[in-house]
Order: structure tokens, then sequence, then C-alpha cells
């Protein structure tokens, strides 16, 4: 029985677009993140190179853009777009995606494929209803109509823009509105592909020619010289470069927390929450392979990842522990990294899913955790040693509001100011490190570094 259903649904959703919409559907209805979803489908598909890019394309720009697309589409569907059945309101979506951003694929294209989809799955009432609705937005395109931002600002922003009301609210109220725009801009750009070389294996010199060599442009890290950031998204772990641990995949921005971190050859280590594992290779690399480096994480499957990533990389400092941080006892670090689970609202350009998933209670839930792994950090560190407490959103709350509440309740500990470090371009009000898309042009990311009084 399950193998007849596996082929139906096999069937049903054939190409690249049966396949977007099939993605999108679980996107909306579990808990699962948009990339391992995605990854899936890949895995599974027998799809060409060149497909397997548009559906990431097709995918990853209706989730970015879902705030417009949803809005163009209520303004044009007769009765509740939301109440929609998931295959209908997907399919429009998909093809309003590919007439509104795509040139490749001419209008009357995907329209026609829409409906054919539409109308092998739900039957031939809703396929006409997706006709009518795309054909009725494409006649007028050129005059559709946002919300006026002078009447309603989070309105506008939040339709034209394509981000929750709850989070512009939030922005307009600490940025303004010109500095909001420019970051809301910087959400929905395409994520940029940034490696951080191994200097075990390679110096930035002989990086940069190893990129020239096979003709692939980057602009260099703006903070660490360790970052190359490539000008175009390319198939990069299928270069032998990437097989044989020259580099991996990493933001600059998660670099700054290691290098805030300090760490020496000959130190103990502690990455308290670790997995996937790039920030524990570029604290291998400055530690330069030489003395204890533990990586914590509670899932195994997740320091399977790792795992596999320090043997590429060829670190044999590196130690991983299976264990929930909170209950791991074993102390006198040198240094610890706490870089804790967080909304990662400074991802949202690679995760445009996390801003549709995450509300105001979540951050303040997070707080909580927070609070406590930082606590628990501060425990296993011994005197004179260094920890550093970082996240990859923008929020305040669970930033400084975090090492504030912790400094109120720990008078052993002292906040050192970044400043001896980084350029005060990227240090905020309160000492610590805070980069923002719009402004630095990587991830948001968060970093203070706490010292335990002798």
């Amino acid at each position: 029985m399950t193998e007849i259903s596996e082929h139906t649904v096999k069937d049903l959703y054939q190409g690249v677009r049966g396949l977007a919409v099939k993605t999108l559907n679980s996107v909306e209805r579990s808990d699962a993140y948009l990339d391992k979803l995605l990854d899936k489908e890949m895995r599974d598909s027998e799809l060409s190179g060149p497909d397997k890019a548009l559906l990431f394309e097709i995918v990853h720009g209706v989730v970015r853009w879902m705030g417009r697309l949803d809005w163009v589409l209520n303004g044009f569907y007769k009765g509740q777009f939301s109440k929609a059945i998931p295959n209908l309101k997907n399919g429009l979506r998909v093809a309003l995606y590919q007439i509104l951003f795509l040139d490749k694929v001419p209008d009357h294209a995907a329209v026609n494929e829409a409906v054919e989809f539409v109308k092998k799955l739900q039957g031939q009432k809703p396929a006409d209803l997706t006709n009518a609705v795309l054909r009725n937005i494409i006649r007028s395109k050129n005059s559709i109509r946002f919300p006026d931002p002078k009447e309603d600002l989070p309105g506008y922003l939040s339709a034209y823009y394509s981000h929750p009301s709850w989070m512009v609210k939030r922005y307009l109220n600490r940025f303004g509105q010109e500095a909001v725009e420019k970051l809301l801009a910087a959400n929905n750009e395409k994520p940029y592909l940034t490696l951080k070389i191994n200097t075990l294996k390679v110096s930035s010199d002989e990086f940069s020619r190893l990129l020239y060599s096979v003709n692939l442009k980057y602009t260099p890290g703006k903070y660490l010289p360790e970052f190359f950031k490539l000008h175009n998204l390319t198939n990069i772990t299928a270069w032998n470069y990437f097989t044989e641990g020259y580099f991996n995949i990493q933001d600059e921005s998660a670099g700054i927390a290691c290098r805030m971190l300090d760490p020496h050859p000959g130190m103990r280590v502690l990455d308290l929450c670790a997995a996937p594992g790039g920030k524990t290779m570029f604290i291998a690399s400055l530690m330069e392979d030489n003395g204890e480096l533990v990586a914590l994480d509670r899932y195994e499957s997740r320091l399977e990842i790792l795992k596999r990533n320090i043997t590429r990389m060829n670190f044999n400092c590196v130690k991983t522990v299976a264990a929930d941080a909170l209950e791991y006892n074993d102390n006198n670090f040198d240094r610890i990294l706490a870089d804790v689970p967080c909304s990662g609202t400074g991802t949202l350009s690679k995760k445009p899913d996390i801003k549709w998933k995450r509300d105001l209670l979540d951050i303040h839930k997070l707080t909580e955790l927070q609070g406590k792994l930082l606590s628990k950090a501060s425990k296993l560190v011994k005197p004179g040693g260094i920890v550093v407490y970082s996240t990859c959103s923008i929020e305040p709350e669970e930033n400084f509001g975090v090492v504030k509440k912790f400094l109120q309740a720990n008078s052993d500990f002292i906040l050192l100011n970044a400043e001896e470090v980084f350029p005060k371009s990227l240090i905020d009000e309160n000492g610590c490190t805070q980069t923002l898309p719009h402004i630095h042009f990587m991830d948001g990311a968060f970093a203070a570094k706490l010292m335990r009084k002798v």
C-alpha cells in the first residue's frame, strides 16, 4: 500500500514546479526547516543540475517573497486566499513568483503549467480559478498596488518587502524607516557564498591564486583575512580543494566570535553548542591544532556532520562529546565559546523561512535557554579564563539583554571591550560586536567577551 501511495505522490508532483509545490506544502505543515526538506527532495529526485538549481531558486524565492506574493494574490483571489487548499495556494505562489521575478519563463507558460498541475491534483474547477487569477494579475502587472506608506507604513513595508508585521514594527521602532528599508532589502538579497580557509593547509595568497586559476572571482574578507566572499553561487564542494580540507563554507560574521575568543596553542577550549562545526574548525586552526578542543553537542547525529568535517580538514585536537550542555560537568577550561541556539534573525537571506516560523514568543522563550547556557559556561571556565557569548540574531533581548542579566547576577565576571580586537564599525554601544546585513554586508551576528576574575 505504501509503495502505491509513494508512486502516486511521485507521479503527481513531477518536474521542477511539482516538486516546488510539494516542498512548499511540507514547509507550511511541518516544523522542519526549508533547507532540510529541499535537500531531501534534491537527493530523491532524478533532476538534472540546471533543474535542481531552478528548484532551489523557485522554492527559496517563493519563501523569501511570500509576503509580497500573498498580498498580490489576496487582491485577485475571490474569497480568502489564506484558506485555499495547499496545492492550489502553492501552485499559485510558484506561478506568480515566476511571473514577477523570473525572466526565463514566459508568463503564459507559467500560467499553463500551474493550470495543468492544479487540474491534475484538484480537478477542473480549481484549475479554472488558477487560470483566471493568474491571467488577471498578468493584465494588471504594472499597476499592482501596495498599502499607502503615508497611511500604513508597517503594512506597506510588510507587504512590499515580504516580512511579518511584528518584525517590521520592531525594526521601525529601533532603526527608523530609511534603515529598515535597507535592512529588509538586504534580508531579501540572494545570499553570497563565503569560504573560510584552513590556514594550516593554505595561506590567503595561495588560496587567492587557486581561486584565480579556476576563474572564481571573490572579495576578500572585510575584517578577517581568512574569508573569501565569492561573487557567484557555485557547486564549490565538488572542487578537489574542498575534499582536501583547504576550506569550509562559513559566513565572515561567524568568524568574529572565534577571533574574539583568542584561543592559543596548548589551551583547553570548549565549544559548548558546537554542531555543525564551522566555529569549531576556525578555533582549531587558531589553536594551530595544538591543545584540546572539546566540541559538545546534544545530538550524536549533528556531531557526525562535525566529525566528517574535522576529518576532512585534518584536525587532531578536537574531541567530540554528545551531551546536554546544561548537564556537562568537565571544567577548568581556558576558553569557552557559548554560541547559543537563537532566533537566527541575522541569517534571513540564507534562511528565509525563519521569518515566517518565528514570533515574539519564541524570542522570549529562547532568552531563558540562552541565559542558562551562558551561566553554565561561566561555571566551566577557570579564573582568568574567557567566555564568548554569541548568536546569529539581531534581537537585543537575545544579545546584550542576556549578557546584562548575567553580569548583574555574576559579579566575578567582567565584560571586556571588543574595541581592542576589532574596528569601531563592528562595535555596539556596550563594547560588544554586532553585525547587521544592511551595514556590514554579511549575516547579522552578536558576540560579547566575558572574563572570569582571578
